[in-house]
């Protein structure tokens, strides 16, 4: 397993960052597929943000799936703590959603979980453009990476159809489906 460790406003601690390593490599035994595993601490100067000074990402890439887990804190260590310990949890939950699907079969769209913890900033123009690999995938697939993900919508190449859908989450906490016609 590759472990990244960087920092933004920041110069990463040696101590830190050795704990970082153990920390994540410990909760990505439960996927022993070697990945490679990007940590970025984030130092905010601002004197009113002091309850959120220091916030740790965590993102990687688990049995086909992009995990991302953000988590803030005071100091840098607690920070770390409550990303590991989230990442941790989503990596077996993570495991156990994959297992489940192969003993029972496939999840219905509508029996997630309710939306995300959190919400994005949404601006008026365009401000970043990402470019990603788009695999086809079944809208389950794409239901479960958008929850790994946090994100409120997940835009994939339907494997049934080979077209272009978007799975969303719904305000009454169930996720949507939307296909061309």
């Amino acid at each position: 397993m590759t472990v990244r460790i960087h920092g933004r406003n920041m110069a990463v601690p040696q101590p830190i960052k050795e704990i970082a390593e153990d920390q994540v490599r410990h909760a990505a035994r439960i996927f022993d597929d070697g990945g490679s595993v990007d940590i970025e601490f984030t130092e905010h100067q601002n004197p009113r943000l002091a309850d959120e000074r220091y916030r740790v990402e965590i993102t990687s890439q688990a049995a086909g799936h992009i995990v991302r887990i953000e988590a803030e804190a005071p100091e840098a260590r607690s920070a770390l703590d409550l990303a590991t310990d989230k990442y941790e949890r989503q990596l077996r939950r993570l495991k156990e959603r994959l297992i489940q699907r192969n003993r029972v079969g496939n999840k219905g769209l509508n029996q997630t979980n309710g939306p995300p913890d959190e919400e994005e900033d949404r601006g008026a123009g365009i401000v970043r453009t990402k470019r990603f690999e788009m695999k086809p995938m079944t809208a389950e697939e794409a239901a479960l990476q958008m929850e790994m993900l946090g994100h409120e919508f997940f835009f994939f190449l339907d494997a049934d159809s080979d077209q272009h859908c978007v799975v969303y989450n719904r305000r009454d906490g169930n996720v949507g489906l939307i296909e061309p016609e």
